[in-house]
Parts: structure tokens; sequence; C-alpha cells
């Protein structure tokens, strides 16, 4: 028999160690940990040395967590990312990492919603000002940024809902040229279609919600930074306010990200075939910007290496109640927000209170449209169903 040296009591609490010798595996371990043990006293009184790549407390990070990092930092080829919660959490605590108490920060007019509220409450309340801009005018863009210092500039491309096509290489020599950072969610292209900091962004946002998880089982967000004193800033930022992500939930965005790839590419492809068979009816305009006639094709075409699943159908002068049948006819579809799984959706939206230098109608709908993987025949079926009787008088 092999003599035990540590009590019942103690062997519960600290089982024998077990080699890892000989182990090796493709799925990556989920490390969970809030302490972190250190092998003598004074590698815990410095433990400040570890920063920033080492491990001091699980807030700051755990080897599962590192790894999803990394993976998204590298294919943007940036310095370094940084998970949070989510998408919203990942704009939010980039704006908040480099503004302050006076300064102005310029926002596209077709930002997701949610980053309004935030601007208009949060940062308003701290003392920080928010214009919004239209980002087909960047005459207009220019001359905001001319007549008063601008601390950052945040766009999003495609913009939400309306799917416009920002010229990012040209609002960026805009920005540097007048001091101002700027920043972009990426959530439509991911990394794989579109890659921000080598058209001149500083600082890129996705919401890992979408297509990196995959799954539609997953909240957690990116923000990846072009140089280190802004990863620094945002990681002490994160920090100040406690927000840190559980590694279940990176490892389920770690496994979305391995088939990512295969999924963006089908969807995709699907996105711009039913765009184009759509956009034969004139009824309702579809807003996708594969589309030849789509203001800013050319740019996309240029910047962009292809499309991701989400576009959107105008439709003006259709009660709500006829959207609500023609909705509600859906078979394959389902009615949700999100978007980026394996599920197709279609979201209802008006959002004339939404825009504030971009014109749209109370009385226009937008259906956004997210292509999963369902079997090709019957999403179209679906769709042609849809616009029938959206069209029905």
């Amino acid at each position: 028999m092999r003599k035990n040296t540590r009590l019942d009591e103690t062997l519960c609490v600290i089982p024998p160690e077990t080699p890892l010798e000989g182990f090796v595996s493709l799925a990556i371990p989920v490390y969970r940990g809030s302490t972190i043990v250190f092998p003598d006293a004074a590698s815990y009184r410095g433990r400040a040395t570890r920063a920033p790549d080492g491990y001091t407390y699980g807030l700051s990070g755990t080897p599962t967590t590192r790894t999803l990092e990394r993976q998204l930092s590298a294919m943007h080829n940036a310095e370094r990312a940084i998970i949070v919660p989510s998408g919203q959490a990942a704009i939010s605590a980039a704006i908040l990492s480099v503004v302050k108490n006076g300064d102005l920060l310029l926002v596209t007019d077709n930002v997701y919603p949610p980053v309004k509220h935030f601007t208009r409450k949060v940062l308003g309340d701290l003392g920080i000002e928010t214009e919004f801009f239209d980002p087909t005018r960047l005459t207009e863009l220019e001359a905001r940024l001319r007549s008063r210092r601008t601390r950052l500039v945040w766009i999003e491309s495609p913009g939400s809902t309306t799917m416009e096509i920002c010229d990012i290489p040209a609002i960026a020599r805009l920005s540097k040229k007048n001091g101002a950072l700027l920043g972009c969610d990426n959530t439509w292209a991911t990394g794989l279609l579109c890659k921000p900091l080598e058209l001149g962004v500083d600082i890129v946002a996705e919401a890992l919600t979408k297509y990196v998880g995959g799954h539609s089982d997953i909240l957690l967000g990116v923000i990846i930074f072009r140089n280190m004193d802004l990863y620094q800033r945002a990681r002490l930022t994160l920090g100040s306010l406690g927000i840190g992500v559980s590694p279940d939930e990176c490892s389920l965005a770690l496994r979305g990200m391995q088939t990512m790839s295969l999924r963006l590419r089908h969807v995709g492809k699907l996105s711009e075939k039913f765009a184009h068979r759509l956009a034969q009816s004139e009824n309702f305009p579809v807003l996708h910007p594969c589309l030849p006639g789509f203001p800013n094709h050319d740019i996309w075409q240029r910047d962009f290496n292809g499309s991701s699943g989400v576009f959107s159908l105008q439709v003006d002068g259709v009660s709500s109640e006829r959207v609500n049948r023609a909705l509600d006819g859906l078979q394959t579809f389902a009615i949700g927000a999100s978007w980026g799984g394996t599920r197709s959706l279609v979201a209802p939206m008006i959002i004339a209170s939404d825009r504030d230098v971009m014109a749209s109608s109370a009385s226009t709908t937008y259906l956004r449209i997210s292509i999963g993987l369902e079997n090709i025949d019957q999403l179209w079926a679906d769709l042609e169903g849809l616009v029938k009787t959206l069209e029905c008088q």
C-alpha cells in the first residue's frame, strides 16, 4: 500500500497531483477559477509584474478566455483583444476607456440603437457630449471635425437595419487629420469579412453573441485594439468596473469559431441570392450592400470579403396588421431579435425614433432578415410567401 500523508479532511480539499504528460487533446480546456495561487510569498508580492499577460486573479482572465482573446486578436492582426459580457458592453467600454468630461463624441446616426441610449444618458451625465452624423456625407463630418476638437468618432458598417456602408479609410483619414480616434462596430462582417484595423480604425468592437457563438446561446463581446496604450486603458477601465466573463461562455465561443468560416460563407451566399431575387419585385426596397445599385456598393466590394447573412426589406405603405399577418405566416423563419445563429430570423423594426439626422418615416417597417442553416428551398418559400402577403391589397 502507498502511504497517504494527507488526512482525510485535507484530502477532500487538496487532491493528489495528476500528471498531464501524454494527454494532448484537440479540445480547448475550460479553466474556471477566481483565486490564482503562487509558488511562494515573493511571487505573490510581485504579482503586479505579471501584467499584461500573466495571471493574478480570475477576473482578469483564465487560459480559456485568453485563448479566445488571442484567436480574435490574430484574426484582426491586432495588438490585443479583451473579451467582455456582450456586444453592447464592448462598445460602451471601448468608448468609456477613451473619453472624459468635456470631450465630444461623434457617432453615426445609423448605429445600434442602445448605443444612442448609452451616449445620451450615461455619457451625458458624465459631461461627455455626443453628436450624430450621416456617414454617407463626409463633407459634413469633416466640417464637424474642423469646428470642434473631437476625441472619438464611432461608426458601424454596414449600419444597423438600413445597411449603409461607410467609407472607412476616408473616415479614418479625416479622424486622424483632426486628432480623433476612430472606433468601429464590425459585428456584421466579423474579422473574416472585414478587418477595420487595416483600414485605419483604432478600436474594433464585435458582438460574439452573433456569428462567433453561432448557436443563439451565449452573450459575449470583444474589444480589439490597434496598440498597447488603448488596450491598457480599456483593461484598467474594465478592471475598475469589475467586468469579467465566464470561461464556460468563452468555451462555447471557441467551439463556435471552429465552424464560423463555413457557416458565414454559406449564409452569406444565400443572403446575396435571396437579396437579388427579392429585388426583382421592386415593391419593397432590398437593403443589402451586395446589390449593384445599393449606395457605396463599390466601397463594400473594395473593403469587404463577401456578405454575412443579414439584410433588410423596407416596407412602405403597408398596415401593421398586414405586416403581422405576413410574419405570422412564416413556417421556417422565426420572429425574434439578435441574429447569427443556426435558425433563420425576421425582426420587424420601426426606426424613426432612433434616427436624429437621417430621415426615416414612422410608417415604414423594416424587416431585418437573418439567414440560418435550414433548407434553402423552404427558406425561399417563406420569403416568397412573406412578400406575396405584403403585396395583397
